[in-house]
């Protein structure tokens, strides 16, 4: 039996973006499945860290921010060439200019976060090879986070006030 694909293939800022209809799609590779375990678990250590450090060490304003620790580790990974991971504003109100959405997959992935989904990805291709971009959302979870952030306290339990958005390679 001969199995059909029908590939739409969208631009986006130099990335193609890849939907399968019909045959093998994302949701049925094996490849996608292994790299999306890996964002979950990267996810779970990042927000562990975030939270540990803020429950720790950030104590009031001259402290070092959680935030701040988790972008320079951030940077760290992505110089060492193991994927990419930001961390996006949600509210409008950023601390840092560079954590607004940079691109059609950020910005969507923020309205899809903040509209109640847990999780939202895209698979897309650039210079031949294909990654997993994908976003998770930040909610507050802790009263210290408006000691630097006074306007997260209008926020509701859960609700995001931004993002972490990642790029991986799929292998």
């Amino acid at each position: 039996m001969r199995h059909w694909a029908v590939w739409t293939v969208l631009l986006l800022g130099g990335l193609v973006a890849v939907a399968v209809a019909g045959g093998r799609s994302e949701k049925n590779d094996p490849a996608v499945a292994r790299t999306r375990k890996t964002v979950r678990m990267l996810d779970d250590i990042y927000k562990t860290a975030v939270v540990l450090i803020t429950k720790h060490y950030v104590n009031d304003e001259s402290d070092l921010p959680a935030g701040s620790a988790a972008i320079a580790l951030f940077a760290a990974i992505k110089d060492k060439g193991w994927h990419e991971v930001r961390l996006l504003d949600a509210t409008g109100e950023p601390m840092e200019e560079a954590n607004l959405p940079r691109d059609e997959f950020e910005k969507s992935a923020v309205a899809a976060l903040k509209s109640g989904k847990s999780y939202y990805e895209q698979v897309v291709v650039k210079n031949g090879r294909r990654y997993l971009r994908a976003a998770t959302p930040l909610p507050v979870v802790m009263k210290k986070c408006t000691m630097c952030h006074p306007h997260y306290e209008s926020y509701k339990k859960g609700e995001p006030i931004g993002a972490l958005s990642y790029t991986l390679p799929i292998e």
